[in-house]
């Protein structure tokens, strides 16, 4: 059932095919169902985590797209566009979870996005507590080790190929992008470290694939992943991203 209420939600948050980036009537139908099953079962802590994680989530949304309705990544936002309130009922939540002591994939996430939510509200998450205040830092305050340390636990958890590739940018973050891309390439073969499926198939693998080498200057494999990146996706916002990522690489 969380799964299935999860997959909706991320439908919304990005749309598998058509011109907009979101779906923001599928992202409310999915919280309004997550905040009717945390109501049917508030002693289920994976319920309250998929909830928290979404309503975290949810928050960045309206920043995820500039006024032309093109895509702008996370580190890009303007913060001052993420909802406060959202991002209150969510830490708030995390704290529920955090006192229960019973971590699950969803409540990690859940704490994974509250980190990237301290950069903007009062309140830091750590993997077993939640302290101090922070002022608004944006991308740069973001606590990257932290977030390492709760992929790990993440991977222990609900190890798969998915949770690997989004460990890989942590990886980047606090090790640099060689580091991030030797993990990365593992997860293009079957039973990479990921443990699971190569992720050949899917533009997210590629796009980081593709990042990572225009940061260590190999421009010419960078425009590679990009063409691959583009060859996987059929919403029209993540194409036009990635054709203006290619675009502006340097020219060999």
């Amino acid at each position: 059932m969380l799964a299935v209420l999860y997959l909706i939600f991320n439908e919304g948050y990005t749309a598998s095919t058509g011109d907009q980036l979101t779906r923001a009537d599928l992202c409310a139908e999915a919280i309004r169902l997550g905040r009717l099953l945390a109501t049917l079962m508030p002693d289920e802590p994976e319920v309250i985590g998929l909830l928290a994680l979404m309503l975290l989530t949810e928050s960045r949304r309206t920043a995820r797209t500039a006024p032309d309705g093109s895509l702008v990544l996370l580190a890009d936002q303007d913060r001052s566009r993420w909802d406060r309130g959202l991002i209150a009922e969510g830490q708030t939540l995390v704290r529920q979870c955090l006192r229960r002591g019973q971590p699950g994939p969803y409540q990690i996430q859940a704490a994974i996005n509250a980190v990237h939510a301290d950069t903007v509200h009062a309140g830091t998450v750590h993997a077993g507590t939640v302290h101090g205040d922070t002022a608004d830092g944006g991308a740069g305050a973001t606590d990257w080790g932290q977030i390492l340390q709760l992929y790990d636990q993440l991977q222990a958890v609900a190890p798969s190929p998915v949770v690997a590739l989004h460990r890989a940018v942590a990886v980047a973050e606090v090790d640099g992008p060689a580091s991030a891309l030797a993990l990365v390439d593992e997860l293009g073969h079957p039973a990479g470290q990921g443990g699971g499926p190569s992720l050949a198939g899917y533009h997210l693998f590629h796009a980081i694939r593709a990042d990572l080498l225009r940061r260590l200057g190999r421009t010419g494999e960078a425009a590679a992943a990009y063409d691959a990146a583009l060859a996987c996706t059929a919403n029209a916002a993540e194409r036009d991203f990635l054709r203006r990522q290619r675009a502006h690489l340097p020219h060999q």
